[in-house]
């Protein structure tokens, strides 16, 4: 039995990558910043199916109320599973700003900055005590890292700096066997940035080379398939989830 931790599980990419863990065996623990009925209707789904799954408050923009979430999390897991440790962390959480270079202010900068890129790296520190050694460690970043796409600045640079931070995860963790990997989705139908346009997506599915924009389970089953042990000596990588996009 594997537990996975995954931020902003509520919706979108994180919910699927919770439903697509726990049909492969993991039990999970999802967050969600204020949208409880979603993060409980992706429990509900997951219980349906025969998984154990819980939901817990976080806000990963406020790094002072991480210690407290740590040790939520640690009476969730002595109270849910008898144990006082957990096997996987996937960082997912975060949101969009489409805004040129030109009118982004200081306050959406930093807004960006904490969500995407000071989060991660804070809750990353705060969890550590409580992951099993040999765990792994997901970073979702994104394809606009590599393809400059006008609009995505402050978002795509805060991605681009946590995929150099896994690359240090892996180094730093790897001493308690720890693995630390990111993946980058391309175009994905979701709500992020208020979601695509039929003329946007369009357009995306014609940049990429297999015709059509991503769905939410596309990144799911990628991620769980990179936590399960087949990936076990996959390491310090960042793999784009893309569908073959602007290449």
């Amino acid at each position: 039995m594997s537990i996975v931790i995954i931020t902003g599980g509520s919706r979108g990419l994180g919910a699927s990558i919770a439903t697509q863990c726990a049909r492969r065996g993991m039990d999970v623990i999802i967050t969600y910043n204020s949208n409880r009925q979603s993060a409980e209707t992706v429990v509900g789904t997951i219980e349906a199916d025969g998984g154990k799954a819980i939901a817990l408050e976080l806000d990963v923009s406020d790094s002072a109320s991480l210690p407290a979430f740590r040790d939520t999390v640690g009476e969730a897991l002595e109270k849910g599973w008898a144990v006082k440790t957990f096997d996987f962390l996937v960082n997912n959480a975060g949101y969009g700003l489409y805004n040129p270079i030109t009118t982004v202010t200081e306050d959406e900068f930093d807004g960006l900055f904490r969500v995407h890129l000071k989060g991660p790296f804070f809750l990353t520190q705060v969890l550590l005590p409580l992951m099993a050694d040999g765990g792994h460690i997901v970073n979702v970043t994104s394809a606009t890292s590599r393809v400059a796409t006008a609009g995505v600045a402050p978002y795509a640079s805060f991605k681009g700096g946590l995929e150099v931070l896994t690359r240090y995860m892996a180094k730093e963790f790897g001493e308690r066997r720890i693995r630390a990997n990111s993946i980058a989705p391309g175009a994905i139908r979701t709500e992020l940035g208020g979601g695509l346009t039929q003329e946007f997506e369009a357009m995306l599915a014609g940049q990429t080379a297999l015709g059509r924009v991503g769905e939410p389970d596309d990144v799911g089953r990628m991620v769980a398939s990179l936590l399960s042990n087949d990936n076990r000596w996959i390491n310090a990588q960042n793999i784009e989830v893309a569908g073959g996009y602007i290449i």
